[in-house]
């Protein structure tokens, strides 16, 4: 099978996604990829023309599942960025149905996703729309979010199906009007994040002591996700053997470069910075309790579960996150994860958790998610289009 993929996300330099792990094993099973990306982060590249390009052979997480990626063209100035996207992603699309010949074009974006709808109903290609977020909600500037919204109205009505990776999303398409709709959920390599991994090598790299504990973030680090807040928090707390592990980079990193500068906490919040997806689990082994402490208000978090809750879990870790509500109809009660009302609380709440037995009900809860089985459902699903 010949599977098109578009997104306005960076497929290279983004940690993976509900996608990326879905295509790679793809094209383990001998199916043909190809993805249409936008580089989502142009502003911090240099030049105004961004030239068209293809990265042939690129494989993010398994080696050998090598996808092609394109890249159209852009106009890196603000007022001209979505127009170009929208012209060069539409001759895009056109001409990879002419050469690539896809079988199936599956659309995770918002304006190449609402352009490769309206082609693939006229070129009568399956198409299906795969929500892993409120993507519309995500658009920095407010004022195109009601083009967004329309986008993705006009997106689901030329589906032939409309995944979602949870029940919240599916309620959130079924009330745009989609009517085919299945939920795929997130996956896990129970393999890879192993409840058994030493965390022994990453403590000690950063200074880690036996007995302190440490509570884990990975991820963008958005404004929004809490972990400012719950800096200032441990500039307060009187717990000098509690840590706070934070991988990644994004919008808030500076700023918490700046709370652990001014309040002196280099030995207590640690800020590694991005590493490569192959390195998390080592440093999910080395923790003790997994947060998300977003903001439980922000609007796009309400209806989505982030794909990391499950490789936490996979890991045996109990998990704190404030009350989301597509978290907390996810997962409800009593499988490991503690729910609390803003940020700040998250440091009292983990000294009440009984990290082994918590840690015991999340491994058993994500070992139904194996993404082997995830993986034979997808391919099931296209195959009935």
């Amino acid at each position: 099978m010949k599977i098109l993929i578009v997104q306005e996300s960076d497929w290279i330099k983004r940690n993976p996604h509900q996608q990326h792990h879905l295509m790679e094993r793809m094209v383990l099973r001998g199916h043909e990829v190809k993805i249409i990306d936008y580089p989502i982060d142009w502003k911090e590249d240099d030049g105004v023309r961004h030239r068209r390009r293809v990265i042939k052979g690129y494989h993010k997480i398994h080696e050998g599942a090598d996808v092609e990626v394109v890249r159209p063209a852009i106009l890196a100035v603000p007022v001209l960025i979505y127009p170009s996207l929208y012209l060069s992603h539409k001759h895009e699309i056109q001409r990879q149905i002419k050469e690539f010949k896809p079988d199936v074009i599956v659309g995770f974006g918002v304006v190449n996703t609402y352009l490769a709808s309206k082609i693939a109903r006229k070129e009568r290609i399956p198409f299906v729309y795969y929500w892993i977020d409120v993507l519309h909600k995500l658009i920095p500037e407010r004022g195109f979010h009601p083009l967004g919204k329309y986008m993705e109205t006009v997106a689901i009505k030329n589906s032939q199906l409309v995944l979602t990776i949870n029940q919240k999303l599916e309620e959130y398409v079924r009330n745009m009007g989609a009517v085919n709709t299945k939920v795929i959920d997130a996956g896990i390599d129970l393999e890879e994040f192993d409840p058994n991994l030493d965390g022994t090598p990453v403590r000690r790299e950063y200074g880690i002591k036996d007995e302190d504990t440490v509570l884990f973030f990975m991820g963008f680090l958005y404004h929004f996700a809490g972990l400012k807040e719950l800096a200032l928090e441990f500039a307060k707390a009187e717990h000098p053997n509690l840590k706070l592990l934070i991988v990644g980079d994004g919008d808030a990193y500076s700023d918490l470069q700046k709370i652990v500068e001014e309040n002196h906490l280099e030995d207590r919040v640690l800020l590694i910075g991005r590493k490569p997806y192959n390195e998390i689990p080592g440093f999910v082994a080395a923790s003790d309790i997994c947060i998300l402490p977003a903001y439980p208000d922000e609007e796009i978090m309400q209806d989505i579960v982030p794909i990391k809750i499950y490789e936490y879990m996979a890991m045996g870790k109990p998990v704190i996150t404030t009350e989301l509500p597509g978290v907390m109809a996810e997962f409800g009660n009593e499988n490991g994860i503690t729910y609390v009302k803003k940020p700040e609380d998250v440091i009292s709440r983990a000294f009440d958790i009984d990290v082994e037995v918590d840690g015991r009900k999340a491994r058993k809860l994500a070992e139904g998610n194996d993404w082997e089985g995830i993986v034979d459902e997808f391919e099931r699903t296209l195959k009935q289009l």
